[in-house]
């Protein structure tokens, strides 16, 4: 990979770093050397401090690719792009309810409360950034193989850390910081660092020009509903009107990862995705095994993406090593103890035995294809995987239709076990979960086998992608349809005075939410893809970990939305109109109602200017 010759840098004396405005986008960058003696080593961290010791130390382990991984070839310079998430170090851990606790929202409190006090504890509650959670880092992998060199050749990584996930940018900036690196040294972090802090401040949702140079990202970013809870998602964000359904262009995201590439990534396991949806729902563990990091990443970013628009609140990792704190913790679990409701991305083998009490293990990825060149380095910004040079072969579309052999191979595989992959690797999925919904076969009927023909690859892997994520996004639309009367703001009706408190959202109690849905049913795109046991989804889905901080984000932006339309009332009401119709206590009563919006407002303005 060599740098743009559209990209050119500026003099020292250009250089201008705006480390506050920096920090918008990155927390800083890294590079890293492995050393044959003393392993993984952070010769550059710009800028200086932005990690802690033990941070650096996670951050330095996630940045190679596992030696028991890697296919070694003969080329001179073997370039890779992969991600992964860590948790920062220090930060409290936010603490989630146990599903027994997952019951009934009730709005008991909330109604002693005035509108303006729910809205301000809702924005001190979601305006967390300063204490994100999770760190992601997007790597470019440089091996270089040099027989002059000991062992052979040399491996360095080029970090870009934030506490966002926008792999639509990051990726793509990574491929000319990279290269630039290679080039011209540690003054490239100062350059692209003095780009990125003259780059508007990011607005989730939204198509992003960004300067890089004298060339421009032009990037979607994720939508505020679907950010990490942890991401410091401004409140005002998530209360903006999001895409509407099924949009017609779909370079317009509807969730996190969405330039994923789905159909390339399961290509062999189209049948499974309808399952893996339900797993990623409930919120249950999957390991994914692949030869590659960029393999792993791509399929626990394509797994997080199939649920769209929903927030996806389990751990997901998308390249985990057995450096990662964390894992002393899962490798310690006792028997019978549950697996914590995470994805994990993993490339050594290793884990097949350490994580074998995981239930769902999907193995995925060619070790032919070379893959750890392929799909993030040759990536452009759109997210699609371009032909490469070599005229790799892709294996063909995979419907898994019954036929004596398929149905041999398929019992041999479930009797071997993951444990096979440990001398063979092949694409398949172990899991004892019982689907209810059935493979749309309609949707699976419409994809496009390209054949062999690089170029036509490309674009049919484009279409296939977006004839899966519109089925998806609508299934999962259609899924979470019935919650919605329970987030749904009201405003005043005609005649009624609107400086009273507007009545709270209707309570929610998950017994007789299903007793109600089982009356009525799902609807009828959802009865005509799922089996009779359909509220058996509805019930696992309520006792997961996705549900509450989904449907506790909902009601807070309706609560906002409910605030902001009655207040829009209160300031259009002609006040003398309403008080000619009322009686003298009723007068004293609005004249209360008034005083006390009034100081809500003063209340809110002052927690604004904080």
């Amino acid at each position: 990979m060599s740098r743009s010759a559209s990209f050119l840098v500026r003099s020292e004396a250009d250089l201008n770093v705006d480390e506050k405005s920096l920090q918008q986008w990155v927390v800083g960058f890294c590079i890293i050397r492995f050393d044959l003696e003393q392993g993984q080593l952070i010769e550059e961290c710009y800028p200086a401090g932005c990690l802690t010791h033990n941070e650096e130390l996670e951050v330095a382990f996630s940045s190679f690719p596992d030696s028991v991984s890697q296919n070694h070839n003969r080329s001179s310079i073997h370039d890779c792009i992969f991600f992964f998430r860590v948790r920062r170090q220090g930060n409290p851990q936010v603490a989630h309810l146990p599903s027994s606790e997952i019951v009934e929202v009730n709005n008991t409190q909330a109604s002693q409360m005035t509108a303006s006090d729910k809205v301000l504890k809702q924005r001190s509650k979601i305006q967390t950034g300063v204490n994100s959670r999770y760190l992601y880092g997007f790597v470019f992998n440089r091996q270089r193989h040099d027989e002059r060199l000991k062992r052979g050749g040399e491996q360095k990584s080029v970090v870009i850390l934030s506490h966002n996930p926008f792999s639509s940018v990051f990726r793509p900036l990574l491929q000319i910081m990279g290269p630039l690196y290679f080039d011209i040294g540690k003054k490239a972090l100062n350059f692209i660092a003095s780009y990125v802090s003259m780059w508007p401040v990011p607005v989730p949702g939204q198509l992003m020009e960004l300067p890089i140079g004298n060339a421009t990202l032009k990037v979607n970013l994720p939508p505020a509903h679907c950010m990490p809870l942890d991401c410091g998602v401004l409140f005002e964000e998530l209360a903006s009107p999001i895409a509407p359904f099924l949009p017609s262009s779909q370079s317009v995201p509807q969730g996190l990862f969405h330039d994923a590439d789905l159909f390339g990534t399961f290509r062999g396991l189209l049948m499974q995705l309808w399952k893996l949806w339900e797993l990623l729902l409930i919120g249950e563990p999957i390991l994914i095994i692949a030869p590659t990091p960029p393999q792993c990443c791509e399929a626990v970013a394509g797994l997080v993406s199939l649920v769209a628009p929903l927030l996806c609140s389990i751990d997901f990792r998308p390249y985990f090593t057995i450096h990662d704190p964390d894992f002393a913790h899962l490798n310690s679990l006792q028997e019978g103890a549950a697996f914590p409701p995470m994805i994990l991305g993993v490339t050594n083998l290793f884990f097949l035995k350490s994580l074998r009490r995981i239930p769902h293990v999907l193995s995925v990825g060619n070790p032919v294809m070379n893959a750890a060149r392929l799909p993030f380095s040759a990536r452009a910004s759109t997210g699609r995987i371009p032909a490469g040079p070599e005229g790799l072969s892709l294996p063909s579309l995979s419907l898994n239709r019954f036929t004596p052999s398929n149905f041999l191979n398929a019992m041999k595989l479930r009797r071997d076990g993951p444990l096979c992959l440990m001398t063979e690797h092949k694409e398949a999925f172990w899991s004892s979960y019982a689907p209810i919904t059935k493979p749309d076969t309609s949707i699976l009927n419409r994809l496009i086998d390209a054949g062999m023909s690089p170029r036509v690859e490309e674009s049919m892997s484009v279409v296939n992608n977006d004839i899966l994520r519109r089925h998806f996004l609508e299934l999962t639309t259609n899924f979470l349809a019935p919650f919605g009367p329970y987030y749904r703001p009201t405003t005043p009706s005609e005649g009624s005075s609107p400086y009273v408190d507007p009545p709270p959202l209707p309570t929610f109690n998950a017994e007789d939410f299903l007793t109600s849905l089982s009356a009525r049913g799902p609807g009828k795109f959802l009865l005509k893809r799922m089996k009779s046991n359909w509220l058996d989804l509805y019930r696992r889905f309520l006792k997961g970990h996705n549900f509450l901080p989904w449907f506790q984000r909902k009601r807070a932006v309706a609560e906002q939305e409910q605030y902001r339309l009655w207040r829009q009332a209160r300031m259009r009401a002609d006040i003398q109109h309403f008080i000619s119709k009322m009686s003298e206590l009723e007068i004293v009563d609005t004249f209360n109602a008034i005083e006390r919006h009034l100081l809500g407002e003063l209340q809110a303005c002052a927690f604004l200017n904080f």
